[in-house]
């Protein structure tokens, strides 16, 4: 007899931990032998109702598909939202989505929304699924605790919040690991190689903390996972411009030159603001500072 089929439906951008306490809730009503399947919409259905107000991405689909098979999901299906399929009623959305499905059991948070200008909620989707037969499991919000010990609901646009005011710590606490950025290394102004602090310019795919220098991880063209210093932002002290994510790899010798290997960033903790110095030689000391503090703060985290 086959096990039941458990499906979820969101965006889940940054699978942080609310999305993985969904994800382990329709795990354990899989059971075993069952399955859950994960309907994730990408693009973003902003990107179609509000394209002037579309919130930056934390992850891009294959980080949300990753993140979620490890989380207890077995399969991702992407869904595009398109103005057709946003423009379907509650019920057929639903219908839709149990013609190709057929599942068991539907597990969703509370503020579910679905269907054409999100008229359907949780209420209506139990009763749809008493008459299509399936269940539906509502799984309570996610609480966190911050850094200030305050309790906050966990959401994706909080985690966006934390992370556009540097607060990777806290990104950290709402996500359940540190927050990581991919992309590939492509060429810049060679700045900091002429400071004798040769840095890859990573393309990062998704947001970017805010500016400021943070201390972290970073993987090498071979995958090897490094220390890093890492800056954020548009270098005042040379002009200023596109905002750069530059990335200094600690004791390792590097051919950066060879441009176009994708580089995975990890950002462990905020150092300082990006601020404007009087000089290149300014500019070489504080770098100085700020990778010895990297060394410290890392080398702690290791021995706590």
């Amino acid at each position: 007899m086959p096990g039941r089929t458990v499906i979820t439906i969101g965006n889940f951008d940054g699978v942080h931990l609310g999305h993985q306490s969904l994800f382990h809730a329709a795990s354990d009503a899989a059971g075993p032998g069952g399955r859950v399947v994960a309907v994730v919409f990408d693009p973003h259905p902003a990107t179609r109702l509000r394209p002037e107000s579309v919130p930056l991405r934390l992850t891009t689909l294959a980080q949300r598909t990753r993140l979620a098979v490890e989380a207890g999901v077995d399969q991702v299906v992407a869904l595009n939202p398109t103005a057709e399929l946003l423009g379907t009623s509650p019920e057929a959305f639903v219908g839709g989505v149990v013609q190709r499905h057929h599942p068991n059991v539907v597990v969703e948070g509370p503020d579910f929304r679905f269907g054409h200008e999100r008229r359907g909620e949780v209420d209506l989707l139990a009763r749809l699924g008493a008459e299509q037969g399936f269940a539906v499991i509502v799984v309570p919000p996610a609480q966190g605790v911050l850094s200030d010990h305050s309790c906050v609901t966990i959401s994706s646009s909080l985690v966006r919040w934390m992370l556009e005011h540097g607060r990777v710590e806290d990104a950290h606490r709402l996500l359940g690991r540190p927050y990581e950025v991919r992309g590939m290394v492509a060429p810049g102004d060679k700045r900091g190689r002429q400071l004798g602090v040769p840095t890859a310019n990573v393309a990062a795919q998704t947001m970017l903390p805010g500016d400021g220098v943070y201390f972290g991880r970073a993987t090498a063209p071979d995958g090897t996972w490094c220390a890093a210093a890492i800056n954020v932002g548009q270098r005042p002290t040379f002009g200023g411009g596109r905002r750069v994510c530059e990335v200094h790899l600690l004791d390792v010798d590097l051919p950066l030159d060879d441009y176009g290997w994708e580089c995975a960033v990890c950002f462990d903790g905020f150092l300082r603001n990006e601020i404007r110095f009087d000089g290149v030689n300014a500019v070489r000391h504080q770098i100085d500072r700020d990778i010895d503090r990297t060394r410290d703060l890392l080398a702690r985290r290791q021995e706590a």
